[in-house]
């Protein structure tokens, strides 16, 4: 439970919307040319190649999370965001529908409560800042504390674009003083919060008392059938898993290989870097992976394999890059088949397509309900059939998963760095965060042609039989 927040971190949080809100207003009357001229300046005061590199290796370094020679590759995200941004309209008339005399409008939220993960401090402040500013609403960023300077240092430059074209620099603020009490009083005093985090922190968020938009928990469950292309598949994973050292949410976790492919697909996969764990060294990760109520240990998260290797005390070779555990257990007191946010991939056997449902059915019920999974398939009813059974937001097909469900250059998911994941996982939207969700809507509706079924269509079979 969170302490109460001091008088000094309150009034703190109140001068930064005070400040957002003024600096809002001055742009309310802005034409779509000059914001979108405003983002692209933003985009490229942080998506720059030097600038980006810069604060990404500086929260890796910041954080002690993540693969400092990596992690500058995500600022591809923050082109496809500013892509996407560019491509729609967010004021005025956005949308007709003549069939229905409807026209929509959009509308600024207003100020925004931006909770910024320890995980990506470089990336979410320009990724929600971009959409935030097409809509012209300002944010009020608030950091994780192990990722603050980072986060601060990636608004500075959020800042001086604006500064650059005379926007006012607070349509972007940061808290200087991060901590759960102000936190919690920003997302009170805010018109919408938009978190992205663990889950104590979206439940935070909803708890909040103002509009919220929230990220829920990973598992990423990846089925490979008999169809797929083991090399595609083996090449992808190991993708997924390596990005920012297994980082995201978004990263394969769980594998479900069919058993006719499954010793060739696992022979792929340590070509591709994988180190396949023997039983001993399975229960030594184990051991330190996670604590003994189940929780994982941070000096475990987003980093190398050896690391983990080192602490567990044994060593594994220089061109071995993540752990593969088989596993044929699923269930909470089975910790392999929980979230991982790491350098490690558990390993599953199916035969049937019948019993791949059934362990994805089962994994979920463990944790990751609502947000992603994917498959490695060209049997189409594979694909629908897992589309109709998963308890997921998204999935992707054959496609490298911390790479694609947040958008891609190859594939039509919205770009973000947020994204929902439904009441299964108590939030309110199952999509990408993206710019619809940073606007209000006002929807005109004009008369049409009346538009009524008659009784006997309305109730078919049941009409003018006897009722109580």
């Amino acid at each position: 439970m969170a302490r109460p927040i001091r008088e000094d971190e309150k009034q703190h949080v109140h001068e930064l919307l005070e400040r957002a809100r003024a600096a809002q207003a001055v742009i309310a009357d802005y034409d779509q040319e000059t914001i979108d001229r405003a983002i692209q300046a933003v985009g490229w005061y942080t998506a720059n190649e030097k600038t980006f590199t810069r604060l990404a290796q500086m929260g890796v370094d910041e954080s002690g999370l993540g693969d400092r020679d990596g992690r500058p590759n995500k600022r591809f995200k923050i082109m496809g965001i500013l892509r996407d941004a560019l491509r729609q309209k967010s004021m005025g008339i956005v949308e007709e529908i003549p069939e229905k005399g409807l026209v929509k409008y959009a509308k600024p939220v207003g100020v925004i409560a931006g909770l910024v993960p320890t995980t990506n401090p470089a990336l979410t402040p320009p990724g929600m800042g971009i959409y935030a500013l097409k809509a012209k609403n300002a944010v009020v960023f608030s950091p994780h504390p192990r990722a603050k300077q980072t986060t601060y240092e990636t608004v500075k430059a959020m800042r001086a674009a604006l500064e650059k074209i005379g926007f006012p620099q607070d349509l972007f603020v940061c808290s200087e003083k991060p901590s759960i009490p102000s936190a919690q009083e920003l997302m009170a005093i805010c018109d919408l919060t938009i978190a992205t985090g663990g889950p104590a922190m979206a439940k935070s968020a909803h708890m909040s008392g103002k509009p919220a938009y929230a990220a829920g928990q990973g598992n990423s469950t990846m089925v490979i059938d008999e169809t797929a292309d083991i090399e595609e598949a083996a090449r992808n994973s190991a993708i997924s898993k390596m990005s920012d050292f297994g980082s995201g949410c978004s990263a394969d976790g769980n594998l479900l290989v069919a058993a006719s492919i499954y010793d060739r697909f696992l022979e792929q996969l340590q070509q591709e870097g994988g180190y396949l764990a023997s039983d001993e060294e399975k229960s030594k990760i184990q051991a330190i992976y996670w604590d003994e109520k189940g929780h994982r240990t941070f000096n475990t998260i987003a980093c190398p394999a050896a690391q983990i290797a080192d602490i567990a005390g044994f060593r594994i070779p220089e061109d071995k890059k993540f752990f593969i555990i088989q596993e044929d257990q699923i269930g909470k007191a089975h910790l392999f088949s929980t979230e991982k946010l790491g350098t490690l991939l558990s390993i599953f056997k199916f035969s049937g397509f019948d019993m791949a449902l059934d362990m994805v059915r089962r994994i979920y019920a463990v944790q990751g309900k609502g947000h992603s999974c994917g498959i490695y398939s060209f049997n189409d009813d594979h694909i629908h059939r897992l589309a109709l059974t998963a308890p997921v937001s998204r999935m992707m097909v054959r496609q490298a998963q911390s790479k694609a469900n947040a958008g891609a250059f190859t594939n039509g998911m919205p770009m973000t760095s947020s994204m929902g994941c439904g009441v299964w996982a108590g939030n309110v939207t199952n999509e990408n965060i993206h710019l619809k969700h940073y606007l209000n809507y006002t929807w005109v509706s004009r008369p049409i042609a009346e538009d009524r079924p008659s009784e006997a269509e309305l109730f078919g079979e049941f009409y003018n039989t006897e009722t109580l």
